[in-house]
């Protein structure tokens, strides 16, 4: 007998409905539901009692790809529907799809998001025609609101239609096939039984064709396997109608699933009759205007503009123009949303916020305790009870001890998989830093589970799994190197101090691509701190660490030879990297060469091309280290006003504390500054006071007192320090400008 195809929009009502009551009727043999095609010895999850919405998490790594995908479900899937309406009938259901981790649905992230994309000419034709914004708004016009009378036909007739203005990608294909194999099987086993075949629409032209097929010998296919060395697994999760929601990103093109949660239960009428009220009471608990008399006026205009456009009861779209019209006085800065598609965009009006915010809904899914779930639940649920943290509040943890530390550890490793309800307020924020406490804030959050079975994804135990995920962070970076420095922190805040050769490798590569010397300084800044000091968390003196530096240390030189642009302005970055490299070549392992380093930085030091802030701070690294040189030489061909300041900000955030002992330094510093016209000097003063920065407030001090002896006066250089009534800057211009005036009235006698 043949099949019955019905082809299908997800999460429609409607299709739903039609679903139910074609199973019911025909009480086939079989039927196949488009669905992953591994979960065929688990079905019996799915029908356990859950509270809807949940979802089957997909998950698969390998060395080179790391892939999660979604297949919600709600109580109006028809995919859901079909799987109980079979049971209900004495039927065998089987999903039929290929399985999330298959390069067919390879960059998918939701199996069950609707194709509008693959058709969009034709779907653009029929807004046209029947005078409706979007796909949406179509799709209730035609099949929503309508009679149920001939659904089935105007359906196929609507997908046949679209499907015949499009191709058919390779993904696509090779997912129709695998699914035709299974019609024609159960074809063969149901003989003279019906089959029921329930997928998207977009698909069922192309498998009638298929299943027409001769195959005398179709047997079931085999559920494709994971490929050698990737891991990966299905799961049930808790979902929720915001993740469901068109608005809220999610791929389906179904939005507002509260509305049409109503929708199935109850029917069009009484869904806009409470939605409107629904909508109001939200607005109402905002402290948002909305009167019995906006009430009515919504309901009012709501079915005015449903009789307008010729609906027997008020669409969606209608109930939410209807409310914008009785409840948004104001122009709007973005259209309203439903009259495109995705998520809501920045600037929307608040009132129009709250309205989509009401027919999303706030349903959170909850899964039957007997639900199976992957290790790496089990594994923190035991963890937290182990380390008393299954109670709500603040947790402080002292890392100096043995137990504290490993506390520590696992509450970063939560953190770090984005598991909710772990929240560090307090702690260090470098290797070196010498705080040695954190403060954590613990909630029992309703979304801790579903985090959990996606983190799974990961591994097996808490350790694994945060270990793969900042692996994971590290190959992704490419030349991002902030993104390689938080890594490598949170790797030494979950004690994953070993390194694998592959992260190893990902590292180089990221500090071989890097191309931003400030950013670049950074990372190897805290690479270094790890290594020196981070016996506390375990990674000092790592030779795994040791190799990365050598290779970041070199990739600073190079980018810091190759830097152009002599009238940029200081950058405290690029002048931070140079400190590290100062540091590394002071405190690094035996791999750093110090020698290139200096020789490398005396070219910089005397480039004219490269950025003065630069230039300064390669003679402050050469002076730091004890090359032999003239301060003095140096500090007079620093440059002109413009560059004076910029220049010396490279020395002082490098070499300060030889600035402070040298001999001679700070009188020639005077000299200069006190050398300056007004004009230079109002040139050079914004760059002279971020250069004297560099130095603490005491160091200021004994600055000031120097300048202060070297004029005959006795005291500290305090008062030299004090904030001053005006700006010094305001103060400079205006001196600078009073001695053009007085110069222009000279000029004309008027000055006496």
């Amino acid at each position: 007998m043949p099949a019955t195809f019905i082809g299908v929009r997800h999460h429609s009502p409607a299709c739903a409905r039609l679903v139910g009551d074609t199973i019911a009727a025909l009480r086939p043999a079989f039927v196949l539901v488009e669905g992953p095609a591994d979960m065929n010895d688990r079905i019996g999850e799915l029908l356990l009692g859950h509270e809807l919405p949940i979802a089957v998490f997909s998950s698969y790594r390998d060395e080179e790809r790391h892939a999660g995908s979604w297949a919600p479900f709600c109580e109006y899937s028809p995919e859901w529907v079909a799987l109980h309406a079979a049971r209900d009938a004495g039927a065998d259901v089987r999903f039929i799809d290929l399985p999330a981790w298959h390069e067919a649905l390879a960059g998918r992230e939701n199996r069950y998001s609707d194709a509008e994309e693959r058709y969009e000419e034709a779907i653009d034709r029929l807004c046209t025609s029947f005078a409706v914004d979007n796909v949406d708004a179509l799709w209730d016009h035609l099949f929503e609101i309508e009679p149920a009378a001939g659904l089935e036909d105007r359906l196929a007739a609507y997908f046949d239609l679209l499907r015949g203005e499009s191709e058919a990608g390779a993904g696509d294909r090779a997912r129709e096939e695998y699914m035709a194999r299974w019609v024609r099987a159960a074809q063969r086993y149901a003989g003279e039984r019906p089959v029921v075949v329930v997928t998207g629409g977009f698909h069922r032209p192309a498998l009638i064709r298929l299943a027409a097929q001769e195959d005398a010998g179709a047997d079931w296919p085999e559920a494709p396997v994971l490929p050698a060395g990737a891991v990966g697994g299905s799961y049930l999760v808790p979902y929720s109608f915001r993740r469901l929601d068109a608005f809220d990103g999610y791929q389906s093109g179904m939005p507002s699933p509260e509305y049409y949660q109503r929708l199935w239960e109850s029917g069009p009428d009484r869904a806009a009759e409470g939605l409107v009220a629904a909508v109001v009471e939200r607005l109402r608990a905002k402290r948002q205007r909305a009167s019995t008399a906006d009430l009515i006026a919504a309901r009012a205009s709501a079915a005015g503009l449903a009789t307008v456009r010729g609906h027997a009861s008020p669409a969606r779209t209608d109930i939410l123009d209807g409310l914008a019209a009785a409840l948004v006085q104001d122009a709007l800065d973005e259209p309203l949303p439903w009259a495109t598609r995705g998520r809501l965009r920045a600037g929307t009006h608040p009132v129009v916020v709250e309205m989509v915010a009401a027919l999303s809904g706030e349903r959170v899914g909850r899964l039957h305790p007997g639900t199976p779930l992957p290790p790496l639940v089990h594994d923190v649920t035991a963890a937290i009870e182990r380390e008393g943290l299954a109670v709500a509040g603040t947790v402080a943890v002292t890392l100096t001890s043995a137990d504290g530390l490993r506390r520590s550890r696992m509450l970063h490793q939560l953190r770090v998989l984005a598991i909710p309800g772990f929240v560090r307020r307090r702690g260090p924020a470098t290797g070196i830093d010498p705080v040695l406490d954190e403060q954590w804030t613990v909630t029992d959050h309703e979304h801790r589970l579903p985090a959990l079975i996606e983190a799974g994804a990961y591994g097996a135990t808490l350790e694994q799994a945060a270990a793969a995920q900042i692996a994971e962070r590290i190959a992704a970076a490419g030349g991002k190197v902030g993104v390689l420095a938080g890594a490598l922190f949170d790797a030494a805040l979950c004690g994953t101090g070993r390194l694998s050769d592959r992260v190893l490798q990902d590292l180089r590569l990221g500090i071989a691509a890097a191309q931003e010397l400030g950013e670049l300084g950074h990372l190897l800044g805290v690479l270094l701190a790890l290594w020196r000091h981070d016996r506390l968390l375990g990674t000092a003196g790592s030779a795994a660490l040791d190799a990365v530096i050598v290779a970041a240390h070199d990739r600073v030189l190079w980018l810091a030879e190759g830097a152009r642009g002599a009238a940029l302005p200081a950058d405290p970055a690029r002048i931070g990297a140079i400190v590290a490299l100062r540091d590394t070549a002071r405190h690094g392992g035996p791999g750093v060469d110090r020698e290139a380093a200096a020789a490398t930085m005396a070219r910089v030091a005397a480039a004219a091309e490269a950025p003065p802030d630069l230039r300064g701070a390669a003679f402050g690294l050469g002076w730091a280290l004890g090359e032999p040189d003239d301060p003095l030489r140096a500090v007079r061909g620093a440059g002109g006003p413009v560059a004076l300041g910029d220049w010396l900000a490279g020395v002082f955030g490098v070499a300060r504390e030889e600035v402070l002992h040298a001999d001679g330094v700070l009188d020639l510093l005077d000299e200069i500054v006190s050398g300056l016209g007004p004009d230079d000097f109002l040139i050079a003063l914004p760059a002279l006071r971020q250069a004297f920065a560099y130095f603490p407030p005491r160091e200021r001090e004994t600055i000031a007192g120097h300048v202060l002896q070297r004029r005959g006066h006795r005291g500290s250089g305090r008062a030299l320090l004090r904030r001053p009534a005006a700006d010094p800057q305001v103060l400079a211009r205006a001196a600078a400008l009073e001695a053009r005036v007085d110069s222009a009235l000279a000029r004309q006698g008027l000055l006496r």
